[in-house]
């Protein structure tokens, strides 16, 4: 199965029904929430390797790992999740300004209602991983649109902020303000991307391999210390 292959309905169930079961911890993600995350990770500040990420998955004191069945199944799921996330990289690729977020829907009074707030918490959780490099965002004209995640994602706001939030429509009107938002953080990260891998620096220029030897020989590098191994 190739990453770039969107998950069937099947396979969305059936990573749903994993990350919903007594396998992971009672904090372990659901789908939106997971979606959130793989997000934030995505158009994040910098490359994140999943082995950093992964066990925020399953809500597991420390680097605790789910109840698999079997090796192979450990690496069913995972894989699952890796291609989950590839959806959403070759989203923002290929079409950044109709990324939908994995928002939850409900019916209230006779109106469909957004439910972002598991999304929100996932996408706050994300940023969290490195959260010095989003502060850089409340500096700049972006800000403001920090605040719906914040406010339906954090694990904490003030008792003044929790009246924001404290009615189903209004956490619709702040999940609509989220799914603006996300394009616009993304076009401000992306040619500030990096890699997340340091890049060696060298205390002296390199070595010419027509300079005389750095060891005090005397001779050109590349025949002495620049030479490669002598072939009987």
């Amino acid at each position: 199965m190739h990453l770039d292959q969107p998950l069937s309905d099947k396979e969305f169930d059936e990573l749903d029904n994993f990350l919903m079961s007594d396998a992971v911890g009672d904090e372990g993600m659901t789908m939106d929430a997971l979606h959130g995350y793989l997000t934030a990770i995505t158009i994040g500040p910098e490359f994140i390797p999943l082995s950093e990420w992964l066990p925020n998955v399953w809500g597991l004191e420390g680097e605790a790992e789910p109840k698999f069945d079997s090796e192979k199944h450990s690496e069913r799921i995972i894989s699952l999740i890796a291609r989950f996330m590839n959806e959403v990289i070759i989203t923002f690729e290929v079409a950044p300004k109709e990324f939908e977020p994995l928002f939850c829907v409900y019916e209230l009074n006779g109106k469909e209602i957004i439910d972002g707030e598991a999304w929100a918490w996932g996408f706050w959780e994300g940023m969290q991983l490195r959260a010095d490099a989003w502060e850089t965002i409340k500096s700049s004209s972006l800000e403001p649109l920090l605040r719906p995640i914040y406010l339906l994602g954090a694990d904490e706001i003030s008792e003044e902020e929790m009246k924001l939030v404290d009615e189903p429509v209004k956490c619709h009107k702040l999940a609509i303000e989220v799914e603006a938002a996300i394009p616009h953080l993304y076009q401000y990260w992306l040619p500030l991307r990096t890699s997340g891998v340091s890049t060696i620096k060298r205390d002296t220029p390199k070595q010419g391999r027509n300079d005389v030897c750095n060891c005090g020989s005397g001779k050109k590098y590349k025949n002495c210390c620049g030479a490669g191994p002598t072939v009987h």
